[in-house]
């Protein structure tokens, strides 16, 4: 199978269209027809030597494709459905990829917006649920109009909770529109978010990473309120919890984003698709920040890639 691959660490140029062995499915598990994949921005960190010091490295986390091969005991699914889901060897971004946790592709999706899912769907699930966001709460997140940001502002409304969310002010009415009140992220943010709740905010989730983590915690009334996905060193100095997909992952995410896809309650736009051997140009677009929505590469013999 033709899958991306990196032999050396650095910049988009690296990253290499390869030939390797077709993947089998283990037990549980499942094996796809690649026809999307997710980008992330941890695929750009592990391409720069950031997080694992392995080589060569494969990429890719998440992808939606048509079940071809069964690992043993799989009988929730069968070889020609459509799926979704997370592909823990983080191979994703290859023509076949082995599933090991995954859901039906809603049925008002295609490909590429199935596998834009996964991760962000996840890690705000995983958050939200560590802190433990219920009805009648009010939530702070800080960096609320990325895809993490956008899925974890959604995902709190469903849950019964009010929002208030931080980014630039040219993504306020998108906010808005997904049920969020907008402040200005910068200096001056602890001011306005106490204009919308002077006795400050129950939980605050912090996506961002931008090292305003002390001012969260006041807001929030103490460490104990706050999650972290993006500033470790911030939640070691801070006592703040840091939520990786280390300790556990929220897969239950992906069975329940169906329902709330198909009665218009969570949306997730893809910014622009790539094919495959367009890999670098896609990673050239995340680094730069300012694609709003996810990157996705599409894979098979149809894809041409769209901006």
């Amino acid at each position: 199978m033709k899958a991306v691959r990196f032999q050396t660490f650095g910049g988009p140029e690296v990253l290499e269209i390869v030939d390797l062995p077709d993947p089998h499915p283990g037990p549980g598990e499942v094996r796809i027809a690649v026809r999307a994949a997710g980008i992330n921005p941890s695929d750009w960190k592990k391409r720069r030597g950031l997080m694992d010091e392995e080589l060569p490295q494969t990429l890719g986390h998440e992808a939606a494709g048509v079940v071809d091969e069964l690992g043993e005991g799989v009988a929730d699914v069968a070889v020609g459905d459509r799926v979704f889901g997370f592909c823990t060897e983080g191979a994703a971004q290859a023509e076949l990829a082995v599933l090991s946790h995954y859901a039906p592709v809603p049925p008002s999706l295609g490909f590429p917006a199935a596998a834009a899912l996964p991760a962000a769907v996840e890690t705000a699930t995983r958050a939200l649920d560590r802190l433990g966001v219920t009805s009648g709460g009010t939530l702070l997140i800080s960096g609320a109009s990325g895809s993490v940001g956008s899925a974890a502002v959604q995902l709190a409304v469903v849950r019964g909770a009010r929002v208030i969310g931080t980014s630039g002010p040219g993504r306020h009415a998108y906010l808005r529109a997904l049920g969020a009140e907008p402040v200005s992220y910068g200096e001056g943010l602890t001011e306005r978010v106490r204009a919308l709740a002077p006795d400050g905010v129950d939980t605050a989730l912090d996506v961002a990473g931008s090292g305003i983590l002390p001012e969260l915690i006041d807001l929030a009334g103490g460490s104990e309120h706050v999650v972290t996905i993006a500033d470790f060193r911030g939640a070691q100095d801070h006592g703040v919890a840091f939520s990786s997909g280390d300790a556990g992952r929220a897969v239950h995410a992906l069975a329940e984003i169906g329902e709330l896809i198909e009665s218009a309650r969570f949306s997730l736009p893809v910014a622009r698709t790539f094919p495959l051997s367009g890999i670098a140009e896609a990673h050239r677009a995340g680094e730069e920040g300012r694609v709003r929505g996810k990157l996705v590469l599409v894979v098979g013999p149809s894809a041409g890639g769209s901006r």
